[in-house]
Parts: C-alpha cells; sequence; structure tokens
C-alpha cells in the first residue's frame, strides 16, 4: 500500500476542527439526554474511532453496542441501496433512548435501513449522529440530529473512514486524489 502522502489532495478536516466539534457534540448530548437511559450505537468499522472520542465527551452515564452492515453495489466505491447486516446488537434497546453513531452519511440508504430495522425493537426514542454529512449524495432522506460537518462530495479517507481498508488511524479527514491513488490489485 502506498503512503498516504502520495494521493493525498487536502485535509478537508484538520485533527484540531474534529476534536472541537465533536466536544461540542459530546456536550450537546449530555445536556439533550440528562437523566435519560442512553445508548450509543456504533456502525462498523468506520464509526469506531468517531464513537471512542465522542463517548469521552458525553458526560452522562451510557451503554454503548456495536452493528455492522455491508452496503454493495456493482463498484467498490459506490452502492446500489442494497444493504446486509453482518453484526446485530447484544443490548436490548426496547424504551431506551438511542444514538446512532455513523462517521458518514452519503446516499442514505444505509442509515435508513438500520434505522427502520431498529425501530421494530421498540426503542423510546432513536436518532442519528453522524460525523460527516455529505448531502449532496442523498438518495434517501433521513433524519440527522447531531451533525458534525456537511463536506462535499468528495472522496473522503481517515478518522475512521478507509481506503481499500487501510487509513482509518488518520487523526485528520483527507481527500483521495483519485489521479495518483493506485489501488492494490
Amino acid at each position: 500500500m502506498q503512503p498516504y502522502q502520495e494521493f493525498l489532495a487536502e485535509i478537508l478536516i484538520d485533527e484540531a476542527a474534529l476534536q472541537r466539534r465533536i466536544a461540542e457534540l459530546g456536550a450537546e448530548i449530555s445536556l439533550d439526554y440528562q437523566g435519560r437511559d442512553l445508548i450509543l450505537i456504533c456502525i462498523l468499522r468506520g464509526g469506531m474511532v468517531f464513537l471512542v472520542d465522542l463517548m469521552r465527551r458525553i458526560t452522562i452515564p451510557h451503554q454503548v453496542d456495536f452493528m455492522a452492515v455491508a452496503s454493495y453495489g456493482s463498484g467498490a466505491r459506490q452502492s446500489a441501496g442494497h444493504v446486509r447486516l453482518s453484526l446485530d446488537l447484544q443490548t436490548d434497546i426496547r424504551g431506551k433512548d438511542v444514538l446512532l453513531v455513523e462517521d458518514i452519511v452519503d446516499s442514505g440508504n444505509t442509515i435508513a435501513y438500520v434505522l427502520e430495522f431498529l425501530q421494530t425493537r421498540q426503542p423510546r426514542s432513536l436518532k442519528v449522529c453522524a460525523l460527516l454529512d455529505k448531502e449532496e449524495r442523498r438518495e434517501t432522506p433521513v433524519p440527522i440530529h447531531y451533525r458534525g460537518f456537511r463536506i462535499p462530495n468528495k472522496f473522503v479517507f481517515g478518522y475512521g473512514l478507509d481506503l481499500d481498508e487501510y487509513y482509518r488511524n488518520l487523526p485528520f479527514v483527507g481527500v483521495v486524489d483519485l489521479d495518483k491513488y493506485k489501488p492494490e490489485t
């Protein structure tokens, strides 16, 4: 795998801006859910870095659980809107306030599927917290109650978002220069 510096077009959101906004989200969530039975549900794998930083900024007691879903279509970088659950929750969410933590919402297809699926489990409330919102790619309308950043329709990686399963560990969100990126074959 080539070093990311070879195809990094720009740093879209730097580490300081990410941490500042996550602190604001944590404070807002803590206030909104004070005295309630909150459970954070992270969509793996992309949301895990965001979840870890966010939960450290939430000052009220809460639980954490995980789901994994696969969205697939004809191309590796495009989703046709077909979603499959590959890891289900271990926690009963009936009667709890659920906050779905996601790295990025673009087409909206995956989040819409997860929201519909979770609603059948009868949570007290069900909301979405997304670090990145790529609105111009939206195919399915979904409510985002807590939003980190609106971003343009660019191919991004870092801070939990992968590039062919690499670079989730970067402390920033970068944009891929697709003319310079050479995927492994």
